[in-house]
């Protein structure tokens, strides 16, 4: 009785039942009435006195034919509205088990498995929404697995080296010097770095990212930012130019995070453009967003990849190491840092060695 085709058929019947109960007594209080007034009149003379006396007998005029048929027609369109009613609810009803039963195997573990429902606008859409709901989940769980082993991947590593390390030293192997010192420092400063990039991207994803926010001078902020790299530009003979439009205006903004991320797109300009190469840093306010682009000539990304530059730990090239291609991270709490303020950072190129380009979009006052 809980299934939806039977409660569906069973409410159909009653409904067709119904109409004709109500149909045969109306009739049956119409063909009364014109009997009663019937009888009140002139009794007819001759043969069809004899005629309606055969035909009314004992119903007070109503034919007995009449409420036969009214009968055999309830009962015919009761036994139709059943039938009918379990096709129509069957038929209404087959892709809520298809979804309860997709979502049981996808419970279970299954996330290739997808509903192929047809029917109404409303069931397809319904359909696609739940497709769509499974290839989210089947991405967020791929994503998980991801991160479980790129995290497990980058500890691996310096904790492999500083136990390598001490176990000589309490071994006697050799004695340590500043080099070796130097060595074990920077490898505990990566597992820091590494660890609190971590914190700081749960927490953004999490909407829970501590922001100090003031009024910042957006033009002052990005002169500084550039100041601050020009001596690495010199240093690789790259050109650092920057295109600012003034006035930039002053947003309520956190300016260490902003910095943060400021400092992580020019670094890693810096980083991947050769000598004799090019950076650039563009800045406007336009159609109330302010829009900062830093712009290089370098390696570039291949179109394949622009889709996951801002994934944990990804790699335009899985084959650079952590002291050259860095933990894979920045990128990714760069841009949620950004998202934080209610703004978007985007990236493109042309493709490898044509430079790439980052865009930081921030709605302005």
């Amino acid at each position: 009785m809980r299934r939806l085709w039977v409660q569906f058929s069973l409410a159909n019947a009653g409904l067709i039942i119904g109409v004709i109960i109500l149909m045969l007594l109306v009739s049956t209080v119409l063909i009364s009435s014109t009997s009663v007034v019937s009888s009140d009149g002139p009794a007819p003379v001759g043969p069809e006195s004899e005629t309606v006396s055969e035909d009314g007998d004992a119903n007070n005029g109503v034919p007995s034919e009449l409420i036969v048929g009214i009968g055999l027609t309830g009962i015919v369109s009761a036994v139709v509205g059943i039938i009918t009613g379990i096709v129509v609810s069957r038929r209404l009803s087959a892709p809520i088990t298809q979804l309860a039963t997709a979502a049981q195997v996808i419970g279970s573990g299954n996330m290739d498995y997808r509903v192929n429902i047809r029917g109404s606008q409303e069931i397809a859409d319904l359909g696609h929404a739940f497709n769509q709901m499974a290839s989210d989940l089947q991405h967020a769980e791929m994503l998980r697995r991801n991160l479980m082993a790129d995290v497990s991947h980058e500890l691996r590593t310096p904790l492999t080296v500083l136990k390598g390390q001490l176990r000589a030293a309490l071994d006697r192997v050799y004695a340590f010097d500043e080099a070796d010192i130097a060595n074990l420092y920077e490898q505990t400063d990566h597992l820091i770095r590494l660890v609190n990039d971590l914190h700081e991207l749960a927490q953004a994803e999490a909407n829970q990212l501590p922001l100090s926010k003031a009024a910042t001078d957006m033009s002052q902020l990005l002169h500084e930012v550039i100041q601050t790299f020009q001596p690495l530009a010199d240093e690789k003979q790259i050109t650092l130019q920057s295109d600012i439009v003034e006035p930039l205006p002053v947003m309520v903004i956190d300016a260490a995070r902003i910095r943060q991320v400021l400092h992580n797109l020019l670094g890693n300009a810096l980083q991947f453009t050769p000598c004799d190469g090019k950076v650039m840093v563009n800045a406007l306010e336009y159609n109330h967003e302010l829009r900062i682009t830093v712009r290089d000539n370098g390696i570039g990304i291949p179109p394949q990849h622009i889709a996951h530059v801002f994934d944990r730990f990804f790699r335009v090239d899985s084959s650079r190491s952590r002291d050259t291609g860095g933990s894979g991270l920045g990128l990714a709490v760069a841009r949620a840092i950004i998202e934080a303020h209610g703004g978007t950072l985007t990236a493109q190129s042309p493709g490898t060695n044509q430079g790439t380009a980052f865009t930081i979009t921030l709605p302005s006052p």
